[in-house]
This record gives C-alpha cells, structure tokens and sequence, in this order.
C-alpha cells in the first residue's frame, strides 16, 4: 500500500507538466496556515500554527496570492517552477516561476512535523510542514 501510495504521489507530480519541463523533486507538505488536526491539540494550538509565522504575505505579494488551502498537497519543484498540486491527480493549487522562490528556511520543529518557510523574491514567505526534516534538506538542495 505505502509502494502505491508513493506512485500515486509520483505520478500526480508528474501530471500536467509541459513538455520538456523537468520535475526535479516534490513531497508531501501542509500549508501551515491551513494546518488542521496533525496532532498538534487543542484548538488554540492550531490557531497559533495557523496565523504566528504561517506567513508574511502583504498585499499584493507573491505569498500573498496563494489560494485558501485545506489538507496536505504536493510541492514541487521543476526546472521552471515551484507549486503546490492536488496528491491525487496532480490539478494545480498554486504555482510561481522558479525565480520567483529565492531560499528554503528549516524552523523549529512543532512537536510532530517538520517545518520550514518558502522565501519569495519580494520578500514575502510562507510557512509549511512536513513529516521529514529530510524533505527540507531535498528542497533546500534544489532552491537553495
């Protein structure tokens, strides 16, 4: 089932890519300010993950344009670009030009996951967690 799973995952990166696009690397991550239920407790846990440092994201931003979100989703990073898309079939959530993404930052661990914020050439950013600190250091590998 975790084989199936991991192609299912694979094949949905894959997805909707245009020709030539190279996909370089992509895992399993939570927007942290939709981040609901990962066993972090009571709800004023989830608040606190959901809004301190889930984002810096002024108007107009480039963080500021990722949609609303709810569960885990696929970030993956391609030759051109960086995104989140749908687990199961790979449907774009949200996507930038690869030059748009600047640094991957490792944080603090939350008592569960591993997190760590997308730095956007503008300045803005956005926070997200994962199951593996090691998904961080494929990211940071990738962008920087």
């Amino acid at each position: 089932m975790i084989m199936g799973m991991s192609n299912l995952r694979e094949r949905s990166a894959h997805s909707q890519l245009p020709p030539g696009e190279q996909l370089l690397g992509y895992a399993s991550v939570v927007p942290a300010k939709s981040a609901k239920g990962i066993g972090i407790g009571a709800s004023l846990g989830n608040h606190l993950v959901n809004t301190v440092g889930a984002g810096s994201a002024g108007a107009g931003s480039i963080a500021a344009q990722m949609p609303r979100t709810s569960g885990a989703l696929l970030l993956r990073v391609t030759d051109q670009r960086v995104g989140l898309v749908q687990p199961l079939d790979g449907t774009p959530v949200w996507e930038v030009p690869r030059a748009w993404v600047t640094r991957v930052e490792r944080r603090p661990r939350t008592q569960l996951m591993a997190r760590f914020r997308l730095h956007y050439a503008d300045g803005s950013w956005l926070a997200f967690l994962t199951m593996r600190r090691r998904t961080i250091e494929e990211f940071r590998s990738l962008i920087g």
